[in-house]
């Protein structure tokens, strides 16, 4: 090769480069993937475990806007290829169509995601959008999304919780940042008014969308810090929920009210109760980990949960040592300094005459979830200060 060819050829490399780096995107809206389970845990899945020939329907509600999105598919869970016959967003009447590497559809190895080419699609923060995926093959629901308060249409029916889509990517005209939620139920917004967006996470969004700032929630209902639940642990998923987020420059986290709840109770019956010193550890560990990418954390405090589930076929959730427990992490949260910033949500949260219930006017009834209230209030216990600048 001749120099000149050479340089040519440098130059048009570093030329594609800049342009790479000038492509700010953030995760405008998330849903955790999350490893389907049998008949033998205590809660149903509730989405069907095949699909033959089905198209969903899914509608989001984005943090940010911008003028151009792409989708993002996961299998993360999955044992066989997941075949993707075609996507569309927006409305009835008037979808686009994505692709994916020029094409139509596409295949989904197990373990992996698949990004659609971007499309110029312009949205508007805050605003909600559908997206219709034709499933043209058998389909095994080896990886999904429980719950999460949202209803999606598969085929003529209604369910509740994700199958596939994990992520709407959003184009900023300017570089932009990702605030990640990391944590349970309580993140996902189990209590809140279902297909409302009244999570927490929905609400920091609306404090956050006048800075471009986008918001990913990565909670998933039952997820547990140090051990794996309903999904992996938190430190199993950090990387792909949380490090690996385009934009991504903090995390908040809530995390631990599983691990402390759990063991003894109908959810893991015979397994050993958790220790302060593996919680503490593992929060370490979390903090290590996104230090090094240069991700701020945010550790909130533990809600009161005095009386959770109680009276359902989940009672065992609460007991006084468990509360024990829940107090000494909550000090070490707020002491031990390992943290960028701590949001108080106990004493946000907790009923003044009753320190160890939630107030009742934050409580969604079961003791354990906030309501629509107390979700609004947490968003708003958050100094955006912070995340801002």
């Amino acid at each position: 090769m001749s120099k000149s060819i050479a340089a040519l050829t440098l130059s048009l490399a570093l030329g594609a480069h800049d342009a790479l780096a000038q492509e700010h995107w953030t995760t405008s809206w998330y849903a955790a993937p999350q490893p389907a389970w049998d008949a033998t845990f205590t809660l149903p899945m509730n989405v069907p475990a095949r699909l033959d020939n089905a198209t969903v329907r899914d509608t989001v509600r984005l943090s940010t806007g911008g003028q151009r999105l792409r989708l993002v598919f996961s299998n993360r869970y999955g044992h066989e290829p997941l075949r993707l016959g075609a996507v569309r967003i927006g409305p009835d009447g008037a979808t686009r169509a994505l692709t994916f590497s020029g094409q139509p559809g596409a295949a989904i190895l197990p373990g992996a995601t698949v990004t659609s080419d971007p499309i110029a699609f312009p949205v508007q923060p805050l605003s909600r959008l559908a997206v219709t995926t034709w499933l043209p093959a058998p389909t095994s629901v080896a990886s999904f999304h429980w719950g999460a308060q949202q209803t999606i249409r598969i085929d003529n029916a209604s369910v509740g919780g994700r199958l596939f889509l994990s992520a709407v990517l959003v184009k900023a005209a300017q570089p932009a940042r990702t605030v990640v939620a990391l944590g349970d139920s309580i993140t996902d917004g189990n209590g809140s008014t279902p297909d409302a967006d009244r999570r927490w996470p929905d609400i920091l969004a609306e404090r956050l969308a006048p800075h471009g700032i986008a918001v990913a929630n990565a909670g998933i209902s039952g997820g547990r810090l140090a051990r794996d639940g309903m999904g992996v642990s938190a430190l199993a998923r950090l990387e792909q929920d949380v490090l690996s987020q385009p934009g991504v420059s903090d995390v908040i986290v809530l995390l631990g009210i599983n691990d402390i709840g759990w063991p003894g109770s109908p959810f893991a019956p015979g397994e050993r109760p958790a220790t302060l010193d593996e919680l503490t550890a593992a929060y370490r560990q979390l903090v290590a980990a996104s230090h090094v990418r240069g991700v701020r954390v945010t550790a909130g405090t533990l809600p009161p949960f005095e009386g959770a589930l109680a009276g359902t076929p989940y009672a065992g959730h609460y007991s006084p040592g468990k509360e024990r427990l829940r107090q000494q992490l909550n000090d070490w949260i707020r002491t031990a300094g390992a943290f960028d910033a701590v949001v108080d949500f106990d004493a946000m949260l907790r009923d003044p005459a009753q320190p160890h219930r939630m107030r009742p006017a934050f409580d969604s009834g079961d003791h354990l979830h906030p309501g629509d209230a107390g979700y609004r209030a947490m968003a708003e216990a958050i100094d955006i200060a912070r995340l801002v600048h």
